[in-house]
């Protein structure tokens, strides 16, 4: 997937198009990790690469859940599930998203009302329903907001960002703007 979204035919392609790139970069600033270090928590906060791609896979779960009329299965802590690995944590959050897209691609009207959870303290009160376009808003903003976060976690262990990762796992050419990101090399002296 290039870095930027191609032109789209209408609004459910766009919204489903930005959702997909954003799940997409946020699995970029996981690219080349060791489960050792998906589970890294390099910076102030308790957040890891592989914990936020666990959090945003239930967080997107859950919201279907609830475009769906069922309880939402939450969205969890983002920490890295114990005895899971990123290969793992990145098939779930890809079964995650064909599960989007098949629920979205059968409602017929993105302004479908979805109602409010009223058990949930954090959501207003004074909404009785969003629509199924305002969950794929929020799931844009919310995987985006986590992608920025994946970004900053994934500088503080090795030093690699994200257009660097994204020509490496595409298999860019260097370029003189940009030189693919590659696993730093080992040493191999004994000591």
């Amino acid at each position: 997937m290039p870095g930027m979204i191609g032109p789209v035919a209408d609004e459910r392609e766009g919204l489903l198009n930005y959702l997909a790139q954003q799940r997409y970069v946020l699995c970029l600033a996981a690219y080349g990790l060791t489960d050792e270090q998906a589970r890294a928590t390099p910076t102030a906060s308790a957040l890891s690469v592989g914990g936020i791609i666990a959090h945003v896979a239930a967080t997107e779960r859950g919201w279907l859940d609830t475009v769906l009329g069922r309880a939402p299965s939450g969205g969890g802590e983002p920490g890295m599930p114990p005895g899971r690995t990123l290969a793992d944590l990145i098939a779930d959050y890809e079964c995650v998203a064909t599960r989007t897209e098949e629920i979205v691609s059968l409602i017929d009207d993105l302004g479908r009302p979805v109602p409010v959870p009223a058990d949930v303290p954090w959501f207003p009160d004074d909404v009785e329903a969003w629509s199924v376009r305002w969950v794929l808003l929020h799931l844009i903003e919310e995987t985006a907001r986590h992608a920025g976060h994946a970004d900053i976690i994934r500088e503080s262990i090795d030093g690699a960002t994200a257009f660097p990762l994204m020509a490496a796992a595409e298999g860019w050419p260097r370029t003189p703007w940009l030189t693919p990101w590659r696993p730093p090399q080992q040493s191999n002296n004994a000591g």
